[in-house]
């Protein structure tokens, strides 16, 4: 058991690393851009001043959205997805395979849950002890799980979901921001160093490496930022994109997607002034999302209106479905 523990420790330092790296890079970045180049490289005041504004900024925005991207904890199913302590007595006492399942069955009737397991069952988290929302999926690392789990991030040591992918998202858009200003306004610079215009000095060799890390950065976000774009604006996660969340009538790649506005609007929220800046204003509460197909939710008044489906301050449900999930729907054990 102390060695268990002493292992999960050392792996939670070791997650650190690679966030100490892009942290120790832009830092360096910073020392760079702000000292050897605008302080002791360019002559012109007027220059000078206007690139340390426009650096801040980028420099700011970059590191804002960097910080939420990791400090956001990843958000988890809500208790109502949670066996209660009776019903978690009633399933552990019973010893009858068919009885367990069904006792799951009762439990994910109240749930708004259209998702199902490869298999076709309702997916269940042994670990969690809970049914899984749609688009929830248990993450190994953070060892619980994530409501709408996009993927586990190294580069943040946090779990990419519904509570921060609007950040993740900003965070890639902005270092792509940081690194191309970067690489606009030292071109002229480089250049220089380059043809030994300027003297040789230390700033020459940070102004050089500075513009090949900047574009190097560049070209590998601009990939992966596309790719979340595209994602996005099809209104898929990354393990969604690999493995289509499949339905009570089969695998649908396109579930989730309602269109290119809507499907912005679940992750950046309606209010068009707040998308770029990282404050939480994506829809809903991650346990209920809007499918393509709508019939399914039109059979239960409930479902048809994801706003009717909210917790209370007190806990309690505000509503009650006048639809049951069909009993013959079995329950696969997940982790």
């Amino acid at each position: 058991m102390a060695l268990s523990r002493g292992l999960r420790c050392c792996q939670r330092v070791f997650s650190w690393i690679p966030v100490l790296i892009i942290t120790a890079v832009v830092l360096w970045s910073y020392y760079a851009y702000v000292f050897e180049l605008c302080l002791f490289t360019i002559t012109n005041t007027l220059e000078k001043v206007a690139y340390l504004l426009l650096f801040h900024v980028c420099f700011v925005m970059f590191s804002w959205t960097y910080w939420k991207s990791i400090f956001t904890p990843p958000a988890s199913p809500c208790k109502k997805f949670q066996l209660s302590y009776s019903d978690k007595q009633r399933y552990e006492m019973e010893d009858r395979p068919d009885a367990q399942k069904q006792i799951l069955v009762e439990i994910a009737k109240k749930l708004p849950i259209f998702t199902r397991a490869q298999s076709g069952a309702i997916r269940f988290c042994d670990r969690c002890q809970v049914l899984k929302p749609d688009r929830c999926h248990h993450c190994s690392v953070c060892e619980m799980c994530v409501l709408k789990m996009d993927h586990h991030c190294p580069w943040v040591n946090n779990c990419v979901g519904f509570s921060n992918y609007k950040f993740f998202l900003l965070f890639l858009a902005y270092s792509m921001v940081y690194c191309i200003f970067i690489a606009a306004t030292v071109f002229q610079y480089f250049l220089k160093f380059w043809e030994g215009v300027l003297p040789n000095g230390p700033a020459k060799f940070h102004v050089l490496f500075l513009m090949f890390v900047a574009l190097m950065f560049f070209v590998s976000l601009m990939f992966l930022f596309g790719y979340h774009c595209w994602l996005v604006a099809k209104n898929r996660s990354t393990l969604e994109a690999f493995s289509a969340p499949v339905f009570a009538n089969g695998p649908d790649k396109n579930g989730f997607n309602v269109g290119t506005r809507r499907n912005l609007e679940q992750v950046f929220g309606e209010n068009r002034r707040l998308w770029f800046i990282p404050v939480f204003t994506s829809q809903g509460n991650g346990h209920y999302f809007a499918l393509k197909n709508r019939s399914s939710e039109s059979q239960n008044p409930l479902l048809a209106n994801e706003d009717m489906w909210e917790e209370s301050d007190d806990g309690s449900e505000e509503g009650s479905l006048a639809e049951d999930v069909d009993p013959s729907v079995t329950i696969e054990m997940e982790e």
